[in-house]
């Protein structure tokens, strides 16, 4: 008799075991948290003034760029969760950069599971508002695993993202990706229009916006993306 066959490990191509449920731990007060998850480059979380944990509120991880920290990343979207109130998650790579530049999935995609689950632990996430969006290398990581946890991941914010990975297809997210026309370093040919015309070959509702500009952050745009995550697509009747 053969022997079965070695069962593959959906974890290698970024899949995140995760379910919506009701909060059984007590919410953090609004404001600026370490999640205290992590020895090494905890975790933040912002928690708006106002929010209600009982009540199913947007959820959105913010990932840096390589080289990058939650602390520098974390004044490009923290002003958008305090002012629209939502819940922002922003990680940081164990490493210079996320795993999956480097090698492929493993240790950052353990921290960010156990790191949603101890959020839903604690605040009721809405299923139809919970995105994954970055610059640059998390831009890569956004795309690569959004698109491979789109059964939760509904939105999917792309800033300068020089590559995606898709290793793995589930669900139907909607993805937005901007690209500056004058990017030097993920030249926008190559990025931002190869990456849109891809997915929309696959059969993605995907929203490309290309502008005048370098790799950096440009707070006009950010806006935009926060407008289009929380508005997009609209509800029957609004």
């Amino acid at each position: 008799m053969a022997e079965d066959a070695p069962m593959f490990d959906a974890r290698l191509t970024g899949r995140i075991a995760f379910s919506h449920r009701a909060p059984t731990q007590e919410p953090l007060a609004p404001g600026l948290h370490k999640i205290g998850l992590f020895e090494e480059r905890d975790y933040y979380l912002v928690v708006p003034e106002g929010l209600d944990p009982q009540k199913p509120a947007p959820f959105m991880i913010m990932f840096h760029g390589g080289g990058g920290s939650a602390e520098r990343i974390l004044p490009v979207m923290k002003v958008h969760a305090e002012k629209e109130g939502f819940l922002l998650l922003v990680p940081q790579s164990l490493l210079p950069t996320w795993d999956i530049v480097i090698a492929g999935n493993g240790p950052d995609r353990e921290r960010i599971e156990t790191a949603i689950n101890w959020v839903a632990d604690r605040y009721t996430l809405r299923p139809d508002k919970f995105a994954f969006a970055g610059h640059s290398d998390g831009g890569s990581y956004s795309l690569s695993n959004g698109v491979a946890n789109g059964d939760f991941v509904t939105h999917i914010l792309a800033f300068s993202a020089g590559f995606f990975v898709p290793l793995h297809q589930e669900g139907a997210p909607h993805i937005f990706i901007a690209h500056g026309s004058k990017d030097e370093k993920t030249p926008v040919e190559t990025a931002g229009r190869a990456s849109a015309a891809k997915l929309k070959g696959a059969g993605y509702d995907v929203t490309y916006l290309e502008y005048d500009g370098p790799h950096a952050s440009q707070p006009p745009i950010v806006a935009v993306a926060v407008r289009y995550f929380l508005n997009y697509p609209k509800q029957p009747g609004a």
